[in-house]
């Protein structure tokens, strides 16, 4: 069984959710769900590098250069 979540729209981002609803063939549905998946998923990757910071700064990688440097 699927769970059902109900959310309100200010009328601006209805239309705008209506409109790419019809440029891309998919339902305001799935556009959402997709859009909360990734929100999400950058949530979670915020909160992972906020708490490995600490970590990661004691070992000299203080920002995404430090990091691309070493694993290229």
């Amino acid at each position: 069984m699927r769970g059902v979540v109900t959310i309100r729209l200010d009328p601006e981002l209805e239309k705008l959710l209506t409109r790419l609803s019809k440029q891309t063939g998919r339902t305001r549905s799935d556009l959402v769900r997709d859009a909360l998946r990734r929100q999400l998923s950058l949530m979670r990757f915020d909160a992972l590098r906020r708490k490995t910071l600490p970590f990661a700064g004691a070992r000299g990688y203080l920002t995404d250069d430090d990091v691309v440097r070493d694993i290229s």
